[in-house]
């Protein structure tokens, strides 16, 4: 049976068994069975109230986590999932390559981060710190007032992870989402796009949601060669994404016009390089980003194939 693991990262006093302590309050382990690995021992203890449900076992040395160790926790304690508070100071690439058994399925990374010690963290601890940034699913940092928010932002930690989501929690107790509608998850001073194979589905909807933030940008992308059998003469690259499950997949196509579109079949793998316009287009039933094909090639395909985000 697999078991979903949810790893809370940061470094101490980041607010992670505050931050436990509530999604278990809220009913996080009401019905299934569950394993706390305390791999760090802070100011405040779990709520007593809220662990009916949840068995905990307190990790003292990151050795200890190896996937024989943590099959007899299992055994032991017959958890549905587990949450682990890591220790800030362990390097999170050990424990999901090499420490959880194959069954322990690492589910999602949330790292919460003291904004008021973030700097001085990034300045005397950069490797640790990034790992946890780079790696996180959720980022949550609190303690947040005006000046912090903007000095974050303007780091644009977008582009250092593109896939999580970022939330500032702030003094007064409000909740705001870190990132800001002119803020771009790529650097496109430069008025030039190479997309990471790995990046697509990212740049897709962006790129959707924002057509103006990539008026006359030029791009250059990898993708399925698709004629639309709906709108005749029109190219419609893109790539596959599985949305939630294997059962629920999208093509993310894009509008493209050129010369050569025509020479490739569907499905054959191209390299595009275009020039983005925001134009009105049958295809999006109105507004989008068209892209105007300078040159295009057969190419490998990307490993994997499937678009995550």
């Amino acid at each position: 049976m697999d078991i979903p693991v949810y790893l809370i990262a940061g470094f101490l006093d980041a607010g992670k068994t505050s931050f436990i302590n509530g999604i278990l309050r809220d009913g996080f382990a009401a019905e299934d069975r569950t394993l706390l690995l305390c791999c760090e021992e802070g100011e405040l203890g779990y709520d007593p109230h809220v662990l009916s449900n949840v068995f905990t076992y307190t990790v003292e040395d990151e050795e200890q986590l190896t996937p024989d160790f943590l099959k007899k926790l299992e055994k032991q304690y017959r958890p549905k999932q587990v949450i682990v508070e890591y220790n800030g100071m362990w390097s999170m690439e050990k424990l999901y390559r090499e420490g959880l058994p194959a069954n322990w399925i690492l589910y999602q990374i949330m790292c919460l981060v003291d904004a008021r010690t973030f700097e001085m963290y990034v300045k005397n601890m950069g490797q640790l710190m990034m790992e946890k940034i780079t790696n996180a699913d959720m980022l949550i940092f609190d303690h947040c007032n005006e000046q912090l928010r903007a000095q974050l932002r303007s780091r644009n930690l977008r582009m250092v992870n593109r896939r999580a989501d970022i939330y500032l929690e702030n003094e007064d107790g409000t909740s705001e989402e870190y990132v800001t509608p002119e803020m771009s998850p790529f650097d496109l001073s430069s008025g030039k796009l190479d997309v990471p194979d790995e990046d697509y589905g990212i740049w897709y909807v962006d790129m959707m949601d924002n057509p103006d933030r990539y008026e006359g940008v030029e791009v250059s992308f990898k993708a399925l060669m698709c004629h639309s059998k709906k709108f005749k003469g029109v190219h419609c690259p893109g790539r596959f994404a599985m949305v939630c499950c294997d059962k629920d997949m999208q093509f993310l196509a894009l509008v493209c016009r050129g010369e050569g579109l025509d020479k490739y079949k569907d499905k054959e793998w191209v390299k595009i390089h275009a020039t983005v316009k925001k134009e009105a287009c049958d295809a999006y039933q109105g507004e989008g980003p068209v892209l105007y094909v300078t040159s295009i090639a057969a190419t490998t395909k990307p490993d994997p194939e499937m678009v995550s985000f």
